[in-house]
């Protein structure tokens, strides 16, 4: 039995027939080179999924969920018929197939599902007959029959899951970056790259604003130690980057010469929500976070102020999206626990530091602060984890930070 390859390729990748003809070019050296039996994934043409929300927006600001996913579903089933016609000119046999048809198994939640199992058997009768399944990214099937999808950049989550569910020996992303990098090279024009990148630490970079990977599909390949490499589809001759448990068998966050730091990220979806005057009494904290957690609003860091009389503040972050619906929540609970004010700011940004190996390497903290103040930068807010320190700043001082942050550390030398 040969070994099985899933390949992803972006919007971009396919962004026109001159570069569905390309992913072709692609598929069938990879298929040369590696001796494989390979499953495509693919996501909408370029901007499909933009001009489809543009048209939907024309019609209602407020679309029915399930006809919302039936409308953006629409876009890779496009992708994956041009893809397998192209696959046919250079002497392959593509078979394109929708989310459903590739038995990708979802929960009912219109826009935003989540995988629950992925029923192999379709796409295996076809490897077994020397296709190449081309999988519309992004959607499957709910169990009423319904269409869902996944939510943006849902389809680097359907490749790594089919990857598992297939028994893949890895699972390649093309995009049009040729690797991770240190920082976004649109901020900062001297990146480094890495060759090698530990799940954790993409996890990290991808959920704090990296647009590499989407978090979910690193999350899963994490839990299934299903290894991933990011590569070029302009470059495809580069290796990229490989997403791995461990870097050269040893426990990366034991890695001799390892720099503290390997990468820079950038979040600007962030709002500062402060809540002043809070009676400083048992369970007042549960009753904030608890009532905006049952109108499904999600809090990044949380910080309280030292309590004087018994008043205290809490200053906490939310995405931006979500920033007006908790500012109206807020102030009901403002009310109900009779505290003073609540205060909204969307000006601000989130600026993380990201590296396996800061566990034993002290000073690192210190040497990011210091760093920015150098610069005049004010920082508002900290989080940290053993692999992570992030600091709100004001939205102004974002780019810069991400500059002194990848200064400070050397970043621009890094090649690991």
């Amino acid at each position: 039995m040969k070994k099985i390859i899933v390949q992803k390729f972006g919007g971009t990748s396919v962004g026109s027939p001159e570069r569905i003809k390309a992913v072709a070019d692609i598929c069938k050296k990879t298929i040369q080179r590696e001796a494989c039996e390979l499953v495509v994934v693919v996501s909408a043409m370029g901007h499909t999924t933009d001009e489809l929300c543009e048209l939907m927006s024309q019609i209602t600001q407020s679309p029915v969920p399930r006809e919302y996913d039936m409308l953006l579903s629409s876009g890779e089933q496009v992708s994956t018929s041009l893809l397998s016609m192209a696959l046919s000119s250079v002497g392959l046999d593509g078979h394109s197939m929708l989310g459903w048809q590739a038995g990708i198994k979802t929960s009912g939640v219109h826009r935003k599902a989540k995988i629950e199992n992925v029923d192999t058997s379709y796409i295996s009768s076809i490897l077994s007959k020397g296709k190449i399944p081309v999988v519309a990214g992004f959607q499957g099937y709910a169990e009423n029959k319904e269409v869902t999808t996944l939510g943006r950049s849902g389809s680097d989550t359907s490749a790594v899951a089919l990857a598992v569910a297939l028994g893949a020996e890895r699972c390649d992303i093309y995009t049009d970056v040729d690797a991770v990098h240190t920082t976004d090279p649109r901020i900062v024009k001297n990146t480094g790259s890495l060759k090698l990148i530990t799940y954790d630490e993409m996890l990290e970079l991808a959920s704090l604003g990296a647009r590499v990977l989407h978090p979910r599909s690193v999350e899963i390949a994490r839990n299934y130690n299903m290894p991933m490499r990011v590569r070029s589809s302009w470059k495809p001759e580069n290796e990229g980057t490989l997403v791995v448990k461990n870097i050269d068998g040893r426990n990366e966050t034991m890695i001799e010469g390892q720099k503290s730091v390997r990468g820079v990220a950038l979040d600007k979806k962030h709002a500062r929500l402060s809540i002043l005057g809070v009676p400083d009494e048992p369970g007042i904290a549960y009753k904030i976070f608890g009532q905006l957690a049952s109108k499904g609003i999600s809090i990044d860091i949380i910080i309280q102020c030292a309590s004087q009389d018994g008043i205290a503040e809490l200053d906490f972050t939310v995405d931006l999206d979500d920033a007006d619906k908790a500012q109206t929540e807020l102030e009901k609970i403002a009310k109900e626990i009779n505290a003073q004010s609540t205060i909204l700011d969307k000006s601000i940004v989130k600026v993380s530091a990201v590296g396996a190996g800061m566990i034993d390497q002290p000073g690192v903290a210190a040497k990011m602060f210091k760093a920015l103040a150098d610069k005049k930068i004010n920082i508002h807010m900290i989080s940290t984890s053993e692999i992570r320190i992030s600091c709100i700043v004001d939205e102004k001082d974002g780019e810069l930070a991400v500059q002194t942050i990848h200064d400070a550390f050397n970043l621009d030398t890094v090649t690991e």
